[in-house]
């Protein structure tokens, strides 16, 4: 167990050092001028200059590799060249929308799509199996922000019991906020829902047909108790790698529906970042988001361990 998590451990590390080397070499190092994209082509030479000169565009550019790994390593993501203020102060700001966003929209996704994926295999070929296939198909098939438009329609204009964008902020109570994330977080929920149904369906079909299943029936358990016991434990092996992805494609990629909402979150800021032509944002939080994910896929390489009932020795 201990050579597995080092070597785990070893790929995180070098995985996160080329992904490191990519996303600078993309932003810095190829054939323009990273002052010139920041200000833009009608700026004066001593302002590129004197922009160059305070990022340290100057410098070489293992230099600046260097410098910019050992500062995120250490917390400090530099300075914001449009909002004139440290990028982790920023990046903390934001995440305090988007990280309860996407758990929201993580639980949504997971408290439908894991009964319906299981009545659907238990009764399949059936009406109840038909129809959510096709809730499934549906939600894989619309745009979450088309989802989130017809939310704003239906329940903010047309019922008036949800607002129908921006965030007023903790400060103001947990109620308001709770109900600014709520359209959006369904936006994020339903797509990943479907998703994972069918994943749901598939695992517990193939799990239904198993020997151990079949013997679990034979000594006279009852139907819930290898449903509890046998199935759905098997069966979360193959969902435990979706509900990752899932949770952190739903962290890094909602740009567009926190656009929609005019949430101040961590997809935002990108989308305004690339705007205004600020790298340094655009660059720490790409890495930030890259090394989000990658703990994921790490964190459910260690589930794999502890929820697979079945006998094995980690390689």
């Amino acid at each position: 167990m201990l050579a597995w998590l080092v070597r785990r451990l070893l790929a995180l590390a070098a995985t996160l050092l080329v992904a490191s080397a990519v996303i600078f070499v993309v932003l810095e190092v190829l054939p323009g001028d990273p002052a010139l994209v920041m200000l833009g082509v009608e700026a004066r030479d001593d302002t590129l200059a004197a922009l160059r000169a305070e990022l340290g565009f100057d410098r070489p550019p293992l230099e600046r590799y260097a410098a910019w790994i050992a500062g995120f390593a250490s917390g400090e993501l530099g300075r914001s060249h449009t909002y004139a203020v440290p990028v982790a102060g920023l990046v903390a700001e934001r995440l305090r929308v988007t990280v309860p966003l996407a758990l929201s929209a993580f639980v949504l996704a997971a408290l439908l799509a894991i009964p319906l994926g299981t009545f659907a295999a238990m009764r399949r070929g059936r009406a109840g199996d038909w129809g959510v296939m096709g809730f499934s198909q549906i939600g894989m098939a619309v745009p979450n922000f088309w989802i989130g438009i017809l939310g704003i329609l239906v329940f903010a204009v047309g019922l008036g019991w949800l607002p129908a964008g921006g965030f007023p902020g903790w400060s103001d109570g947990i109620g308001p906020a709770v109900a600014a994330l709520v359209l959006p977080a369904m936006a994020l929920a339903l797509p990943e829902a479907a998703i994972l149904a069918r994943v749901t369906r598939s695992a517990v079909l193939e799990t239904l047909g198993a020997d151990f299943v079949r013997t679990a029936r034979a000594k006279g358990r009852g139907e819930a108790g290898v449903m509890a016991r046998h199935v759905l434990r098997n069966a979360l092996i193959p969902m435990t790698t979706i509900m990752g992805l899932q949770f952190a494609i739903l962290l890094a990629g909602s740009i567009v529906v926190e656009n929609v909402f005019s949430l101040p979150g961590l997809g935002r800021l990108v989308f305004q970042a690339v705007n205004q032509r600020d790298l340094i944002v655009v660059r720490d939080v790409t890495m930030l988001v890259v090394a989000f994910v990658v703990a994921v896929n790490f964190a459910v390489d260690l589930l794999y361990v502890l929820i697979d009932p079945r006998p094995k020795a980690v390689s």
